[in-house]
């Protein structure tokens, strides 16, 4: 392994962009969920003639579930991600549009039968207006309890800002909204960092897990966490995700 310094550098200097972890392909192990959220999202595809993919990053996994139906859109409000998302799905017969949080979804009301969002921010009220009458929302959330044992790790007074995130929290908002209830899990799978790399790699590349995060800032903290993973072979954390799926009544 390389040494620590080296290690850090290369990580934080590392390029990041859409939505695009190949960099931490066989350093930061997770382990699979009872569920499988792209065959979901397939299966829901497959009865749908309007789908509308949230929040899709670079469009990544929204272009693994083509072929697409008729009508295909996708959200984004990151702008940096809007070309790369483009670029990817447009060749696929997929709209791309730029979303602000707080602001309407630039669609007309009851235009989809199916919205998916896959760790996305979604508004409850916007997506039903935005799905006819019977149509679904399929989400897989990040929760609120995500990763905290690397706060607890860096920070003496570890913040929670998503803490209340959580599937009772998601789904009575759901229900507060108009939504039916079909579906619903929650999980916190285990996963392993292999280096300190690819932690400082995974906290650049998520700014709001330790906001204002730099190896500058938790230099000693960094190295302490590096001697545990070459003492231990790893470091072992825990995701927080749940899964909801809900239909606007017909």
């Amino acid at each position: 392994m390389k040494d620590f310094s080296e290690l850090v550098e290369e990580a934080w200097n590392a390029p990041f962009s859409g939505w695009d972890f190949a960099y931490l392909r066989g350093r930061y192990i997770d382990h699979p969920l009872s569920w499988d959220y792209p065959a979901l999202a397939r299966q829901a595809l497959a009865q749908t003639r309007a789908v509308l993919d949230m929040d899709t990053g670079g469009g990544e996994l929204f272009a693994s579930l083509a072929p697409f139906p008729p009508l295909a859109c996708a959200s984004e409000g990151y702008p940096p991600n809007l070309p790369i998302a483009r670029a990817r799905l447009e060749a696929l017969g997929v709209r791309v549009e730029r979303t602000f949080e707080g602001q309407p979804l630039p669609f007309a009301s009851g235009l989809f039968d199916l919205v998916l969002n896959r760790h996305g921010y979604y508004d409850p009220a916007e997506v039903l207006r935005v799905l006819r009458p019977g149509g679904r929302l399929l989400t897989q959330q990040v929760g609120g309890r995500n990763q905290i044992g690397v706060n607890q790790l860096l920070q003496d007074h570890p913040l929670h800002p998503y803490a209340s995130w959580t599937l009772d929290f998601a789904k009575t908002q759901l229900l507060q909204a108009g939504f039916e209830i079909l579906a619903e899990a929650e999980e916190f799978p285990p996963v392993e960092f292999m280096d300190i790399g690819a932690l400082v790699y995974f906290l650049k590349a998520i700014p709001w897990q330790v906001e204002g995060f730099t190896p500058v800032k938790y230099m000693d903290r960094l190295a302490r966490i590096d001697a545990q993973i070459r003492r231990e072979g790893c470091l072992r954390t825990h995701e927080h995700r749940f899964l909801l799926e809900a239909r606007k009544p017909a």
